[in-house]
């Protein structure tokens, strides 16, 4: 999987990284149970703090995405959260998104079709959905 972090960005790096690897997940680039690289390994790749990628992993582990043991590392490990939790924090997220883009003039049907033609091309939710 190729990390693209912009590092004149305003978005943390830990973000970013964070950001990169659910969208890895939901691309399908990424499969459950695949490792990733070391905290040492991905920082020395990426060039980065070692800090930094354990902010992201941990953020990740939080969140259900991957799972973390000591002797086998980081592992995509992706575990369903309650479905009405999800949607609330869903319900937030796309508020914003969406007055963002109705203010900057985007139609409801536009939206639906972007948010159509996304939904298609994140190949990985297929899997995570097809396991539940």
């Amino acid at each position: 999987m190729l990390l693209k972090l912009n590092f004149e960005s305003d978005i943390p790096i830990y973000v970013q990284l964070r950001n990169q690897i659910v969208m890895g997940i939901g691309l399908g680039q990424l499969q459950p149970g695949e490792s990733l690289p070391t905290v040492r390994q991905m920082a020395e790749d990426i060039g980065i703090n070692a800090m930094t990628v354990n902010k992201s992993y941990t953020i990740l582990k939080n969140e259900g995405f991957i799972s973390i043991d000591r002797r086998h590392g980081a592992t995509v490990n992706i575990k369903i959260p309650d479905k009405n939790e999800i949607c609330e924090k869903l319900e937030e997220e796309l508020a914003l998104v969406i007055s963002e883009a109705g203010l900057k003039g985007i139609t409801k049907n536009d939206f639906f079709n972007i948010c159509d033609k996304l939904f298609n091309e994140l190949n990985g939710l297929n899997k995570v959905i097809l396991s539940e």
